[in-house]
């Protein structure tokens, strides 16, 4: 979602505030600009399209001012135009917003009705007429901000400038990320400690509801009562994160590439891999006595939530119910008080899993996160975290954060298991030991990827493409779909094998490939069968399978090799083939692979 950023500086801050809004890039973006602090008045730049075009204007029209504030904005109200891009203002106040202000209209009509003119088609603008409204009323920056926050609702992280105040700014969050970073004689704001790792890593989070008030010697915290209050200062990590894209041609191919790497670090987290042993962290609830799981997500984290779902039930012999997040909470779905409730986000910010999380929290649940972002907001509203140690994932198309999250999940599924005496120790090692062969197994699959490129010059030149899996695989088959949908704008559609005679099967035709997710498992001879079906009407058939071609018992378009590996494990060794599948035909097609049109990394809004 938008990216925001903020600088009380003792140099000009210009292009430190392009600089933080480029790390800020893989949350996706259509416009972007800055504002300053010149004089004493407010001086902006902005900028359809890419950063570049951004740094351009501030070459041809540069700010000198020692304050300011940046913005790269993904469009919710209005087209991506220089006229709706961030920072908002007028003669006495800039503003840059993350998130979407609910009531704008109801404050629109009645700041026109007082004489106030707006310019662009966004919600943000009401933000900067109802604080200069305020103040035209005679009240301080910082009673204005106050008198101002009382009245918006939606979702929102601010951060505000004056005129006439070069040593002031205001920082607000309700429902929306934000990090106040902290300098010797520089204050810093941001919606994602990575944006502010070049200037320090003393970074405090902002609770919800908080707002804050920068000045260079420090910051003041309130709550959304008006109280002072105290907010740890934690040291991030960020700044040890390298972010580029290495010998690789895009970061979402260094991403595929480093998860032989990430898995490693993952299951070292919750395994002994020498004992062969579950090593699981405490999660405050008796895994013994779980008698339900509900699993809540979003996207790819809800597919990684839906193969967690096979492993619990199947090993754990718990029964688990999955939603999307944005449905949970709104079929007011009844929940057993005591129950345990888990969340997967990549970034720890997606708005509905965690609104999702406040209904769990609110319905009595023991709520347990799977995260990238220990200090994340999910991560710090639950009861437990599980961290994915992906590292920072830029690409908006996620992979290694996936193939970690689902890590986790198995190790959870065989940590409840064996606290159940659903598995024994024999079943136990057998498990962790097939968890443990992944990262080779994928590194062998990622030496040659040329039948990947062969097959990406054939799906470029479809219009729709079919995904199908059984069991475990179908989670598979839907990732798939999203993948090769989300980076190369095929339309893809994934299924549950046995739901092909119930409707997609009417699509299938010479033009349409069809690609089944099949290990040669329990249920092979059966999605064999739904193969037949497919070459019957002549569709091409693309198998991602470690069986000998020859039992598919018909022509092939193309045959995926993929290593032999336990039937628990698959799902992770199955994932790559999806992802590289996606990312050489997004090549083909020539589409932005690390930031796809209309797509934001994290989705900060609902």
């Amino acid at each position: 979602m938008c990216g925001i950023v903020g600088i009380l500086g003792s140099k000009p801050v210009a292009m430190d505030l392009v600089d933080a809004l480029r790390r800020l890039e893989y949350r996706g973006y259509d416009s972007a600009g800055i504002a300053t602090v010149e004089n004493g008045h407010l001086e902006r730049r902005r900028a359809e399209g890419k950063l570049r075009n951004l740094e351009h204007r501030l070459l041809e029209q540069p700010l000198s001012g020692l304050a300011g504030i940046g913005h790269t904005r993904w469009a919710t109200h209005g087209r991506p135009t220089e006229r709706n891009a961030h920072p908002h203002m007028t003669p006495r106040v800039s503003v840059v917003h993350n998130g979407i202000i609910e009531n704008y209209r109801d404050l629109k009509a009645e700041l026109s009705a007082a004489g106030h003119t707006f310019e662009s088609d966004t919600d943000t603008e009401a933000v900067v007429h109802l604080i200069t409204h305020e103040l035209d009323k005679g009240q301080q920056p910082i009673a204005a901000v106050q008198s101002a926050l009382s009245r918006l609702q939606g979702a929102f992280a601010l951060g505000i400038i004056f005129a006439g105040h070069d040593d002031l700014m205001i920082a607000a969050r309700q429902g929306s990320p934000l990090a106040i970073g902290h300098g010797t004689g520089e204050m810093y704001m941001g919606s994602d400690a990575i944006a502010l790792a070049p200037f320090t890593d003393t970074i405090t989070y902002l609770d919800e509801g908080d707002w804050a008030v920068l000045r260079r010697t420090g910051v003041d915290v309130f709550d959304r009562t008006g109280q002072s209050v105290t907010r740890p200062q934690v040291k991030s990590v960020a700044s040890a994160l390298l972010v580029d894209k290495g010998n690789h041609r895009h970061f979402m191919a260094k991403e595929i590439h480093e998860q032989p790497d990430v898995i490693s670090h993952t299951l070292a987290n919750y395994l002994d891999m020498g004992a062969g042993t579950v090593n699981f962290p405490d999660l405050g609830i008796d895994l013994a006595k779980v008698e339900r799981v509900t699993i809540s997500a979003c996207g790819t984290a809800f597919y990684a939530g839906l193969v967690g779902k096979y492993w619990i039930e199947r090993y754990a012999r718990v029964p688990v119910e999955i939603d999307i997040a944005s449905e949970f909470r709104y079929r007011e779905a009844p929940l057993q008080p005591g129950g345990l409730a888990l969340f997967i986000s990549q970034s720890g910010e997606t708005a509905d899993t965690l609104a999702t999380l406040r209904y769990c929290k609110a319905g009595g649940q023991h709520i347990a996160s799977i995260v990238n972002v220990r200090t994340s907001t999910i991560a710090r509203e639950s009861d437990a975290v599980l961290p994915t140690l992906a590292g920072p994932e830029i690409g908006v198309a996620s992979t290694k954060a996936f193939t970690c999250q689902l890590a986790a999940l198995a190790c959870l599924s065989i940590a409840i298991g064996r606290a159940r005496g659903t598995i024994d120790a024999a079943k136990e090692r057998e498990l962790v030991t097939a968890l443990t062969e992944i990262p080779r197994l994928i590194s062998t699959m990622l030496r040659d990827e040329s039948q990947f490129e062969a097959l990406a010059h054939t799906l470029s030149k479809a219009r729709d493409v079919l995904y199908l899996g059984r069991g475990i695989n179908y989670p598979l088959a839907l990732e798939g779909a999203l993948k090769l949908k989300e980076i190369s704008y095929i339309h893809a559609e994934g299924y549950a094998a046995g739901e092909l005679k119930h409707g997609p099967i009417a699509l299938i035709d010479e033009n349409v490939p069809v690609i089944v997710m099949a290990p040669e498992d329990d249920l092979f001879d059966k999605s064999i069968s739904n193969l037949q079906e497919v070459a019957a009407r002549g569709g091409q058939i693309i198998l991602i399978s470690n069986a000998d071609p020859e039992k598919a018992g018909c022509k092939l378009a193309a045959h995926i090799k993929v290593p032999d590996a336990h039937d628990f494990a698959n799902p992770l060794l199955y994932a790559v083939p999806a992802q590289l599948i996606a990312y050489h035909t997004a090549v083909i097609m020539g589409t932005d692979v690390d930031q796809p049109r209309n797509l934001a990394k994290s989705v900060t809004v609902e």
